[in-house]
């Protein structure tokens, strides 16, 4: 993997993920290269991390503001999306969660939204998932080629949010005439930011109320709905499949057999992973961004909310079409847990891909290759849903 901060293997994988939305007119390098050489003396201030990112997400912005003045409305919906990206990048990393960074980040989703009222594709429905007296907000991104269509349910993960999934890759899965219902599900996003929906073990029944949801419109075809997660929403994703049947395909783009076991280690510095990988990674966790998610304040009540993040005995349940993708050189999650997660899942058709370092996608959800990552799960789910 690329580290644009040689010591800082978290701001790294920042950068990169950044950078991977501009194949979905998410960033500019030359933008990312500037707000990258104002820090590079200071790898490690957060503080400065948030600063920049924000400035160039104004700036950006204005830029939006000026061309859809002028009536350039596609290049408008450009600088919106690169404004939504900087801003989501900025606020990922700040803790705790502070009036200023709430309105940063609610500055990118209203930017993502005027993006997508100026883009000509893909169509994209700003839609809300009744969930338990609340809803889930959510994105259903649509093929538009005529008739009924399958969709993929797509779950953010623990620090991901809806509208940084878009930029990893939902457009090439819609070009593939598959419809995507991306989702902040409990503990992400706006779930979390602004509805006070706190993470939860249970992911089968947000899971179950999308497909709720599915079913009453027209336009999807119930019987070929699918569930993605990536991330920790490989561990959504797997235990959704597991107890909601309807689910047709299932696909966990980064595996989580035991969540509890990975933050304990981390919590308490004793990953088994590499220092040089590390680092920076474990500051993030250590600090509040679990006990925000899980709204709680200590780590024994975190750690004790967490047991329950396990597939021990959940796996097995699982019976529909399973893919498993991970890197053979992932520095927050072991090759060993998908290993152990594949091998019990009990579907009678599943496959297990392990990138390797020559073929690129090697790290942490293929952010060093995302392409070659998407194109193997796109083409999957093309192939079973």
């Amino acid at each position: 993997m690329y580290m644009y901060f040689p010591d800082e293997y978290r701001w790294s994988k920042g950068v990169l993920m950044a950078l991977g939305a501009a194949k979905y007119d998410g960033a500019e390098i030359g933008e990312i290269d500037k707000i990258g050489q104002r820090l590079s003396r200071i790898a490690g201030d957060d503080q400065a991390w948030y600063v920049e990112w924000k400035n160039m997400g104004e700036y950006v912005e204005s830029l939006g503001v000026a061309a859809q003045e002028e009536g350039h409305d596609l290049t408008a919906s450009s600088c919106y999306f690169r404004a939504t990206n900087y801003y989501q990048t900025a606020e990922r990393f700040r803790q705790p969660k502070d009036d200023d960074a709430l309105q940063t980040y609610r500055r990118s989703v209203e930017c993502f939204h005027k993006a997508l009222e100026l883009r000509d594709w893909p169509s994209v429905e700003i839609v809300e998932v009744p969930f338990e007296n609340k809803s889930l907000p959510a994105y259903l991104v649509k093929p538009g080629r005529g008739g009924k269509y399958p969709v993929v349910v797509f779950f953010d993960g623990s620090d991901v949010t809806k509208e940084i999934c878009y930029f990893s890759g939902v457009p090439d899965l819609v070009r593939r005439g598959i419809g995507c219902l991306v989702v902040d599900g409990p503990g992400n996003g706006e779930s979390i930011r602004f509805r006070g929906m706190a993470l939860r073990y249970d992911y089968e029944k947000p899971a179950s109320a999308t497909i709720d949801y599915l079913e009453t419109r027209p336009d999807v075809d119930k019987d070929r709905i699918g569930i993605m997660g990536i991330s920790l929403g490989g561990y959504y994703a797997s235990r959704a499949a597991a107890f909601e049947k309807r689910f047709k395909t299932c696909v966990a783009w980064g595996a989580i057999y035991d969540y509890y076991k990975i933050c304990r280690q981390r919590i308490q510095g004793s990953s088994n992973a590499s220092n040089e990988g590390q680092g920076g990674q474990m500051k993030w966790v250590r600090g509040e961004h679990v006990k925000w998610t899980l709204g709680v304040d200590t780590y024994d009540e975190a750690l004790a909310a967490l047991e329950k993040f396990k597939l021990e005995g959940i796996a097995g349940k699982i019976k529909c079409k399973y893919l498993l993708v991970h890197g053979g050189e992932d520095r927050q999650t072991p090759v060993e847990e998908a290993e152990r997660l594949f091998d019990e899942v009990g579907s009678s058709e599943k496959t297990l891909k392990i990138f390797t370092a020559e073929e690129g996608g090697s790290e942490h959800c293929q952010r060093d290759n995302l392409t070659v990552g998407t194109s193997y799960m796109f083409d999957w789910i093309a192939d079973n849903l």
